[in-house]
Order: structure tokens, then sequence, then C-alpha cells
């Protein structure tokens, strides 16, 4: 049996908010034995997570919060805590290491070198520009140029490279020198099936208390999400649209900000839930109207990401709101989802939707839903990542 350790510090079991894309690829491949190794604490509860079964374990790390030192703490004991974790796991053929952070690659190959296997880095975020584009890192700082040292380390020493978003896959062949046929897509998506809800609207409607129009976020409330935006949008529409009200499911250092500010603003058409496990998102889902999927004005969030979320929407039949530009808005737009705006246009999204009739908006949503099944489907998807692994292992004994 070829085996695949997978190292992700925030992946989370199915059952958990947070990031599922490994927990159901990896446990879809029909010839690889997989373990994804991740971090106790979940990433948006900041609570514990004791699991140990054949496929998700998890491995203790230091705790921090906000975005100072304690974090690069955290970054580096779960490196050191996976890796003694994988050391003890039956021997490898492939090491699997996904971003961010940089560490987690750095522990991958590492790891893949003592146990003599290939390893495959996944980029899910291009570390360290977008930390750069973010404002919270100097392009001309030590920092910069080790972490940047660091990233080229782990193009040259990766057997394969796994990207998410084309426009990833462009920036490593012209500006890193990567080549081309080492860089595999391999998306995020989701599966219809697993997003139907089982109770009628209006039921869930009254689970969760909702009424008029809702517009919903699920995700990190951090300041790459730029909610800020949102709150922007509620405010313009609270007294001329009534009817429409927006809901924010999650957690993040952005937060008690947001809060604050929509206490302060007295945002009454706002409303604030904590994060809810993934097999729960169906319910939550066939409860709203729209799904919004918000980034901060970044040039990086133009072609270099695979939001998740967005397709979670559209399995579940919403239409979708999104202010991200590039290979995210072409995709909306190509399957008929919903609308594609620019980063401060959500105000004229939501009047739009908000304006169109219910029948448009269940349109919008098949739309969408039809397109994941047809071109998302985590099954499809995992049958493109067990090519990336058996071409890799095969390269390994050839």
């Amino acid at each position: 049996m070829k085996r695949v350790i997978v190292l992700n510090h925030f992946a989370a079991p199915r059952g958990a908010p947070g990031g599922t894309r490994h927990v159901e690829l990896f446990g879809r491949l029909a010839d690889w034995e997989s373990t994804v190794l991740a971090s106790r604490v979940n990433y948006f509860t900041r609570q514990t997570t004791r699991l140990d079964d054949s496929l998700y374990r998890t491995v203790p790390v230091l705790p921090y919060k906000g975005n100072g030192p304690a974090r690069v703490l955290n970054w580096m004991s779960y490196a050191v805590t996976a890796s003694v974790a994988a050391l003890r796991l039956p021997r490898p053929t492939v090491v699997y290491a996904s971003s961010p952070h940089l560490l987690t690659g750095l522990a991958g190959w590492a790891l893949a070198r003592l146990r003599r296997a290939g390893f495959v880095l996944e980029i899910r975020d291009l570390w360290p520009v977008v930390l750069v584009e973010m404002g919270q890192l100097s392009a001309e700082s030590r920092l910069y140029r080790a972490l940047k040292w660091l990233e080229r380390f782990l193009y040259r020493k990766s057997d394969a490279i796994v990207v998410m978003a084309e426009g990833v896959r462009d920036v490593l062949v012209r500006d890193e020198g990567v080549r081309a046929e080492r860089i595999h897509f391999v998306p995020n998506g989701a599966d219809p099936a697993d997003f139907t809800a089982h109770a009628s609207a209006a039921v869930l409607r009254g689970t969760y208390g909702l009424t008029g129009i809702v517009f919903a976020y699920t995700g990190a409330h951090g300041p790459a999400n730029g909610l800020d935006l949102v709150l922007d949008a509620a405010a313009a529409v609270l007294h001329s649209h009534p009817e429409v009200h927006f809901l924010l499911v999650g957690d993040g250092v952005s937060k008690d900000a947001l809060q604050q500010r929509a206490r302060a603003e007295q945002l009454s058409n706002v409303r604030f839930l904590d994060p809810i496990p993934k097999d729960e998102m169906p319910a939550l889902l066939g409860a709203v109207d729209v799904g919004l999927h918000v980034l901060a004005d970044i040039p990086l969030f133009r072609y270099g990401v695979s939001p998740n979320k967005l397709f979670d929407y559209m399995a579940a039949g919403r239409p979708v709101i999104t202010n991200t530009g590039g290979e995210v808005a072409a995709l909306v737009k190509e399957s008929g989802a919903g609308l594609a705006v620019a980063p401060t246009g959500l105000v004229d999204a939501v009047r739009q939707l908000a304006a169109s009739s219910p029948e448009d908006r269940l349109a919008w949503g098949s739309s969408g839903r039809d397109f994941i099944a047809a071109t998302r489907s985590r099954t499809a998807l995992a049958g493109q990542l067990e090519l990336v692994l058996d071409q890799v292992a095969g390269a390994r004994h050839a």
C-alpha cells in the first residue's frame, strides 16, 4: 500500500469548523493510505480537537493571540510536533506539505529526506508576497528576504507543486523559474450532494431565527477578508432596504472590532454567529438567500486564491456575490452563479439581488450548483490529486 503523510497546520475534520479540503480529498483516494497531521487547536474556535483515527490526527501546539511573535512560535511548534508524530508513523511513499506557512513546507521537506520519500508542496497562499501586500511585512526587511529564500528553496526541492489557482502557476513559472510540468492544478471544490439540506427553507430559517432576505458570509474574520466592506454595505441599505439582513458566521482576529463597529453604528441588520461544524453548513446555507464571498482589495487575490466558501455556496445552490476580480470573478460569470463586482461594489450587488425575484435567485443558484457538479466535485479533484501522487511515487522508483 502506498502511503502519504499530509502536513497541514490548519486542517479540520469534517465535523468541525475550518478547512476540510485535505480530509475530503485524501479520504477519497483509491490506492493510497493517508494520514493528515493538524494542530490540536482549531484555528476558528481555539478549542482543542483530540482525534487520532486512521485519516486525521492532531498534534499539540503553543497558544497564541493576534499576529505577534507568539504566532510565529505557534507555527514553529507545529513544525516540530508534526515532524515528531510523522516519524512515528509507517514510512511514507510521499510527504505532502501545505502552506501557509512556509515552516510546514520546511518540515515536509526534512521529513521526506529523512524517510526517503517524495515531497509535494501545496501552495494555498503565496508567501511572503501576501504579507507584503497586506502591509504586515516590508519587502526591504531581513525577515522578508529570509522567507523569500525559504520559499525558493522549497520550490527547488519539491518533486511536484500543487496550486489551487492558475494565476499562481503563472507566477511560479514567470517569476520563480519553476518548470511548468512540475506544477499541478488541483483547486478547491465541493460536492452538491454534501450540501443538501434535509429540511425546508422555512423550517431552517425558523431554526436560525432568520427573516427577510439574508446575505451570509461564512469563514475567517481577519484583515484579509475585508469584512468592513460588508458593514459598509449594511450601513448603506439599513434604512432603504429593511428586508435585507447580513449574517456573518465564523471567527478571527478582526471579529471583536467588527462587532464593536456594528454596535457603535447601530447596524441592526447585521448578526454575528460563532463558527459552525462543516456538517452543519448545509442546514445554514439552506436557510439563507445569498452567499457573500468578500476579500480585501489586494492584488494577489485577483489571481492567487481558490475560495472554498464560494464553492460551498454554489454547491448549496445559493446565488453568490464576489468582490474579487480576476479568476474568481471569471468563474462566477462563467458559471452564471451570481454577480462579480469591484472590491467596493458590494452595495450595488446587494441591492440588485434584493430586488430580484425568488425565481431569479433560484436560477442563479441552480447554475452555480450545476457548474460545481461538473467541474469542481471533490471526487473528481481527488482523482486529479491521486495522479500527482502516483507520478511522484513512480519517479522515485524509476
